[in-house]
């Protein structure tokens, strides 16, 4: 539906990948605390920044975070630190508890601040952590990932194997059980790719967090998604 444009571009479009791995995923209402594991969503930014290109000027002259997200050539950047739930259900927005006092500390992670606010208000509030300690605890996480150096140096668009872009991350990370990588697309384009995580923070096998079921997908470089002014 249509939407008015108060929030970023980059936050309302990121967003809505929120939980798409799984097409079957529900979210339910819950209270603090009351979840299963955690799961890490890594976005690629080539890709949504290469989808950012059909805006008009007017669009990315407006919003003004953009400008962090796409200029600058990045590849994984954090989406967010999701709770999950063992049956496949996702508690979301779980309280009123105001958000962190300084979310442009997270900047360097996740370079979007609407984006930030939505998700400690959406998944932050079914933790039991304060604000600080839970955008701490999505970075600790993030910081654990070795990105396989493919992705940190891609000159060109690539098609691959979902299963090949897995087994280079549990390469990368080998401290990884078989099965704490889930990857995500969107029109048969590497979107984001998943790492789960027990409550202590432990890597661990996802349950019921289905992923890319494409043949092949595209991966778009840094060089095509970067935007230039």
């Amino acid at each position: 539906m249509p939407l008015a444009r108060p929030l970023s571009v980059l936050a309302l479009t990121l967003s809505t990948v929120g939980h798409c791995i799984d097409s079957h995923a529900q979210e339910i209402k819950s209270t603090p605390g009351r979840f299963d594991y955690y799961v890490l969503n890594m976005s690629w930014a080539p890709a949504f920044c290469d989808a950012m290109k059909t805006l008009t000027p007017a669009e990315r002259a407006s919003n003004s975070s953009e400008d962090l997200a796409c200029e600058t050539p990045r590849d994984f950047v954090l989406h967010g630190l999701w709770t999950q739930n063992n049956d496949g259900t996702y508690p979301g927005y779980c309280s009123q508890r105001p958000g962190p006092a300084h979310p442009e500390r997270s900047l360097d992670m996740t370079p979007n601040l609407a984006l930030l606010r939505h998700e400690w208000a959406k998944h932050g509030t079914c933790t039991t952590l304060s604000p600080e300690g839970f955008f701490a605890t999505a970075r600790q996480a993030y910081k654990s990932i070795t990105i396989p150096p493919m992705f940190t140096s891609l000159g060109k668009d690539a098609t691959m194997r979902p299963s090949e872009i897995l087994t280079l991350f549990h390469r990368a990370n080998p401290a990884f059980p078989q099965g704490s990588f889930v990857l995500s697309c969107s029109q048969n384009q590497l979107s984001a790719v998943e790492a789960c995580f027990n409550k202590d923070m432990q890597p661990i096998a996802c349950v019921n967090l289905k992923g890319c079921a494409a043949d092949a997908i595209k991966v778009v470089s840094e060089r095509s998604g970067t935007i230039v002014q």
